[in-house]
């Protein structure tokens, strides 16, 4: 018997919250574990609490500034709410924050840092971080997008500052581009970020050019055999070269045909055999070592489809 995978989460990831039919919702964490019980993929999996990160390792992906805010506005929602004050602080058009919610983005971020240490150890094969608030569009000194700590950046620059890897990956197959991913490790070349998106979509952000980025970025109505074609163009030979000692995935199901918040057209199937691709580069350069955390996804029985068949290729079954 093989070493399991890790399945990271946290009950104060069900606590923040944006308000009253915000597509970001504590539901979404429910219908993967729904998913997850039914089909019992749950019980192949090393299920583990994650512990809050520490303000050190976030800091190795983002200012001090930045994370002092956040943790301001949370902490002074608390106050209020006693007070008979306002349960929300808006920090962009689609984007708040809650009493809770920086309880929770240490735990979101802490899952990311946990899973990199389990399986640095060779305590798990790979893992899968089930965490909101996502990530991938907090840039540097920015929350936006329903992100507010990069969680796949924070794990990628501990690795390698704690760990001591030289290379590791960044594979973002969400919807809407990581811009936030992007500028955190822009000009890096220990980190390769490799991604599609559709595009023009959210953000509006020119993604760059460098040489540690390969950016997809696809039109409207993109099927999946399309991007397929161009992971296998585009993403593994420059992987190969990279030769990647770690795999750090931003695992964002809203390119499914059935999301309404994207107008891409993958199925589960494709996400299965993207897994596979990544899996099989891990396999060859970094003894199999994979991180995944969840990003976006919010048409919920496609979020928990596709969950189940990104872990099954992780867990392999």
């Amino acid at each position: 018997m093989g070493l399991a995978t890790g399945y990271f989460t946290h009950p104060d990831c069900w606590l923040h919250e944006m308000g009253a039919g915000h597509p970001e919702c504590p539901q979404r964490l429910d219908a993967i574990e729904d998913r997850l019980r039914r089909t019992g993929l749950d019980a192949a999996l090393d299920r583990r609490e994650a512990t809050p990160a520490s303000l050190a390792d976030l800091e190795l992906a983002h200012g001090r500034m930045h994370l002092a805010a956040l943790r301001g506005l949370s902490d002074g929602l608390r106050d209020e709410m006693t007070a008979g004050g306002p349960s929300h602080a808006q920090i962009d058009p689609d984007t708040s924050i809650n009493r809770h919610s920086w309880d929770a983005i240490l735990v979101a971020a802490g899952a990311a840092i946990d899973a990199t240490d389990a399986v640095m150890a060779g305590e798990l094969a790979n893992a899968f971080c089930a965490v909101r608030p996502p990530g991938h569009h907090a840039t540097r000194n920015q929350a936006m997008g329903f992100c507010f700590v990069n969680n796949v950046a924070v794990a990628a620059k501990y690795a390698l500052e704690r760990h001591g890897l030289k290379r590791v990956a960044i594979i973002d197959f969400d919807v809407h581009h990581g811009n936030g991913t992007e500028d955190i490790v822009l000009g890096d070349e220990r980190i390769l970020m490799c991604s599609f998106y559709q595009h023009p979509f959210y953000p509006p952000w020119n993604h760059a050019s460098a040489p540690n980025l390969v950016n997809l970025p696809v039109p409207a109505y993109t099927r999946g055999m399309a991007v397929r074609e161009l992971v296998e163009l585009a993403w593994l030979p420059r992987l190969e070269q990279h030769r990647p000692q770690m795999v750090f995935i931003s695992a964002g199901f809203d390119a499914h045909r059935e999301d309404d918040l994207g107008q891409l057209a993958l199925g589960e199937q494709d996400y299965a055999w993207i897994t596979e691709r990544v899996k099989d580069v891990a396999r060859r350069h970094a003894q199999g070592r994979i991180v995944s955390c969840l990003e976006g996804g919010y048409a919920l029985d496609a979020l928990g489809r596709s969950v189940e068949a990104h872990l099954r290729v992780l867990a392999d079954v």
